[in-house]
């Protein structure tokens, strides 16, 4: 017990004196004080292409996840990226629950949802089952649409989220898909529509 107000303030200047360098003293106070290092959002890439489409591409759901929301505005930019219109991500996604993926009552409940928690302004809605295997639908929101088609038999669907405007927190919308749906993997490709030099030529 004579030594605690030493250690105490031993703590205390490891705490309040910054030292150089990367010596012992800073890795032991590192762990003491299990400084967490700076997390970076890594950007998905974009795919060149010359056709003057704007294309980004993943197949990490998580990364993808955290640079959507990244932008409190939905609408995460790369670099010296063009603005545009809106954003048409196109989501695959395999080896899902294919239950899930049957009924035209649970594949609607989830694309509603997700156009809800994403806080889209759902304006209507329309889905259809197919026999023996399948449906088909689309969420219409005032930012623009939700849209989804599934093979069940295959454990795939294939959705289109397009929105446009700075109120759509489509990260959100991903989540509720995937917990919904349960896929083992997930491609998603975003594509930008209505780039700004081509709608409003100088």
């Amino acid at each position: 017990m004579a030594y605690l107000p030493f250690i105490l303030s031993a703590l205390a200047l490891a705490t309040a004196v910054p030292l150089a360098g990367s010596g012992w003293f800073s890795r032991l106070r590192s762990r003491i004080f299990k400084r967490r290092p700076d997390l970076t959002i890594a950007e998905p890439p974009r795919i060149p292409n010359d056709a003057g489409w704007e294309l980004i591409h993943s197949e990490n759901a998580d990364r993808f996840s955290a640079w959507l929301g990244s932008d409190s505005d939905g609408l995460p930019m790369l670099g010296d990226e063009e603005c545009s219109l809106g954003s048409h991500l196109l989501i695959e996604l395999f080896d899902c629950d294919g239950t899930a993926l049957e009924q035209e009552a649970s594949v609607g409940t989830a694309m509603r949802e997700a156009a809800v928690e994403s806080n889209a302004t759902v304006v209507a809605e329309s889905f259809h089952e197919f026999k023996p295997w399948g449906v088909s639908g689309a969420v219409i929101i005032q930012e623009s649409h939700y849209t989804i088609h599934t093979w069940p038999e295959h454990g795939y669907a294939a959705i289109d989220l397009f929105y446009c405007g700075g109120t759509v927190n489509v990260r959100r919308a991903v989540e509720v898909l995937r917990v919904r749906f349960r896929p083992k993997r997930i491609k998603f490709l975003l594509v930008r529509r209505g780039i700004q030099s081509e709608v409003e030529p100088g």
